[in-house]
């Protein structure tokens, strides 16, 4: 019997956490459902749950009529009523969620541990968003997202500074952004897999270069540290280094560093050692089941260490299914799991892999991922459309 409770123990866990997370918070303004008039659960007229102090932040003053920030349609404010299930579940799981390894990981202890200090965007302030971004120069966060105007860009407070890009079939619009980088001398880079281009702007939105034609469906993007840009190409399985002249806007060469690659998507560059991650998509054989594996190769493309999900999960109990990839400022290898949903370590490419949980709490469906000079995480949460901020907690 005892055996029995130990094993039931871990998917007990996860049952607490998945709970926690996608039934326990509104998914407006990230706070935790509870008693108290201002976080009771609401009923909107169209059956989505928001929190009462977010109804009163959206309905209009004087008629009360809001828009579901989720499915869009007319709700009146004074129509919403309590969520009586999702209050019942609170009281169910009160004690447990209390108690439960999730909660206190939460609020770590531990000298060391990641802690999420600050979130920003939202519904409505971001709509799916897809990639991230950090300017080297302002430390401003730039996000790309289905939203009306597509780039989105941040102070690091979370302020929106400015936006442009607009959703449109022109060659200087954005039909449907997948990732962006900033160079460093502050041009925004997005790839569009709408029009199957990649598109250069200035940081006030200004278009510099639209390079169309030569990319089946450009994907990731990143910039190096002597300022090229290398992008994924995940229908024709390649990688490639663009050199441009971003003040003209003119396209100086284009060199394919990697063929053969099985449907990549991320990139990764390390401004440490000049290495490469890609984030390939693979089609087990015979299954038809999408897995992931992370490729490094060297400054000089020399593969220098891969791992799959197979492989990861020699290591942790559960499926681990990568979703971003990124260095820190060691060299090591970080990727975002939407499985878990978490972050984990993977360590320098010549170590592959030492397996370290570096977040394993608040998050829905983590899709980008960068650090800033300071060494915070940012992490951007396309499921509940926001960007969070970790920090290392000393405490």
């Amino acid at each position: 019997m005892a055996a029995e409770a130990s094993e039931s123990e871990p998917a007990l866990q996860e049952l607490m956490r998945e709970a926690e997370i996608s039934l326990l918070e509104c998914k407006v303004c990230f706070e935790k459902f509870g008693h108290r008039q201002q976080r009771r659960p609401r009923n909107l007229s169209c059956g989505h749950v928001v929190c009462l102090a977010c109804v009163a932040a959206l309905a209009h003053p004087r008629t009360l009529a809001l828009e579901c920030p989720f499915c869009r349609r007319a709700c009146r404010g004074c129509d919403t009523s309590d969520c009586l299930p999702v209050l019942h579940l609170i009281e169910l799981l009160g004690s447990a969620l209390r108690q439960s390894p999730v909660a206190h990981r939460a609020t770590p202890s531990t000298p060391g541990a990641l802690t999420c200090h600050h979130t920003f965007g939202g519904w409505g302030t971001l709509v799916n968003p897809t990639g991230l971004a950090l300017c080297p120069k302002t430390g401003r966060v730039v996000v790309v997202h289905d939203g009306r105007r597509r780039v989105k860009i941040f102070d690091y407070g979370g302020g929106c500074a400015h936006q442009f890009g607009e959703k449109g079939d022109a060659a200087q619009d954005i039909r449907y952004p997948v990732d962006v980088t900033i160079t460093n001398d502050c041009h925004v880079v997005v790839t569009d897999a709408g029009d199957r281009s990649i598109k250069v702007f200035d940081f006030f939105g200004q278009i510099k270069l639209v390079i169309g034609s030569q990319f089946s469906l450009p994907w990731g993007v990143e910039t190096t540290p002597q300022n090229g840009i290398v992008v994924t190409d995940a229908e024709a399985g390649s990688l490639h280094l663009l050199d441009v002249d971003f003040a003209e806007g003119v396209l100086r060469r284009t060199e394919e560093l990697q063929a053969h690659l099985c449907s990549p998507r991320g990139v990764a560059v390390s401004w440490l050692t000049g290495a490469i991650a890609v984030l390939e998509h693979p089609l087990a054989l015979g299954t038809g089941v999408c897995s992931t594996r992370v490729k490094v190769f060297s400054s000089s493309m020399q593969l220098v260490g891969q791992v799959d999900t197979f492989g990861l999960s020699l290591y942790f109990p559960s499926k681990i299914t990568a979703s971003a990839v990124t260095f820190d400022h060691q060299g090591n290898v970080i990727v975002a799991d939407t499985s878990g949903p978490a972050i984990f370590c993977l360590g320098k490419p010549e170590e592959f892999p030492v397996l370290k949980p570096m977040v394993t709490h608040g998050l829905s469906h983590p899709v980008a991922l960068t650090f800033t000079k300071e060494n915070s995480l940012l992490v951007l949460d396309t499921a509940s459309h926001s960007i969070k901020v970790y920090k290392v907690d000393w405490g």
